[in-house]
């Protein structure tokens, strides 16, 4: 069992605080229109990124991937500079995003394609992605591209064993991918379903988490969605039914209004604000300990020898 970095392979215990969803180098402004969502400045983030180390904060699964202006070596630069341990990403998006090259794949070209640079590497380095994300789904529905980039990252991941992260927007269809990872025979333990923390159903939610995947509270501090006490009280009430196993914290920063620097909420927003108020609610250590560091290693370890 291992972890996949930029920088090689490590084994799970070495990887602590984990942040399970971020975007370091990104670019979404070709589909946005608009400059605040390219986030391509190395000093700035790395100047933000210095307050998550200081918080404690030790790794980041960088979920950019084709499409979005991914640059690997630029991660590289990143983990080398600040002895941070970076997991890349394969895979595509969403509709939109998804390059225009790809548009009309199928399922067998997505998984080739991924396959390839799981065990080859990306992009014409050597450098491996440790994580199949974010894979998205649209509002309410499944555009035709998304299933078949679906069905092909379940093929990468059923081949290769690596981990499988995805995009709810706004917490929409986790059931169904669920359902679809499923049919698909894909070991659930493996599969990690992003923000659902943009849920408010918590009901909704428990069921997701009764099927056995991970799931990402990853969008923590963006208010304009929700406020993070509301996060917190769904939070607690999945403690209380005893999830503490399968969640993982993050904040999804992917604008340059997002740094500290900007007036946003930084990289370090979870451990710097949303964990102390977690404490001060009384959850326990060894709670925490297990979202931010066992929850993570669990979720992003590849099951392989070879």
């Amino acid at each position: 069992m291992y972890i996949q970095t930029v920088l090689g392979r490590i084994q799970p215990e070495e990887l602590g605080v984990c942040a399970c969803h971020e975007h370091l180098y990104i670019d979404l402004s070709r589909v946005k229109k608009n400059t605040d969502t390219c986030l391509q400045n190395l000093d700035l983030v790395v100047e933000d990124l210095k307050v998550f180390l200081q918080y404690g904060g030790k790794a980041i699964v960088e979920m950019t991937n084709d499409g979005m202006g991914r640059n690997v070596k630029k991660l590289v630069e990143i983990s080398k500079l600040l002895d941070l341990h970076i997991i890349a990403s394969t895979g595509c998006y969403k509709d939109p995003f998804i390059p225009q090259e790809k548009i009309n794949w199928d399922r067998d070209e997505f998984a080739k394609w991924m396959i390839d640079e799981i065990e080859n590497g990306i992009d014409g380095t050597n450098i491996k992605p440790g994580v199949i994300g974010e894979i998205g789904s649209s509002f309410n529905e499944f555009k035709p591209v998304e299933l078949e980039l679906f069905y092909g990252a379940i093929e990468a991941a059923k081949t290769t064993k690596l981990p499988l992260s995805t995009h709810t927007t706004l917490g929409t269809l986790a059931l169904e991918q669920v359902e679809l990872f499923i049919r698909e025979n894909l070991p659930l333990h493996q599969v990690v379903i992003g923000h659902q923390d943009l849920n408010e159903d918590d009901e909704v939610v428990l069921e997701v988490l009764s099927s056995g995947v991970y799931i990402a509270l990853d969008t923590i501090g963006k208010e304009n969605y929700r406020s993070d006490m509301s996060r917190m009280k769904s939070l607690l009430y999945f403690l209380e039914r005893g999830y503490e196993d399968q969640i993982l914290l993050s904040s999804d920063v992917t604008r340059q209004s997002h740094l500290l620097s900007r007036g946003g909420q930084g990289y370090s927003v979870v451990l710097r604000k949303f964990i102390p108020a977690l404490r001060e609610m009384g959850v326990l250590e060894t709670t925490i300990e297990k979202l931010l560091v066992k929850n993570p290693q669990k979720a992003f370890s590849i099951r392989k020898e070879g």
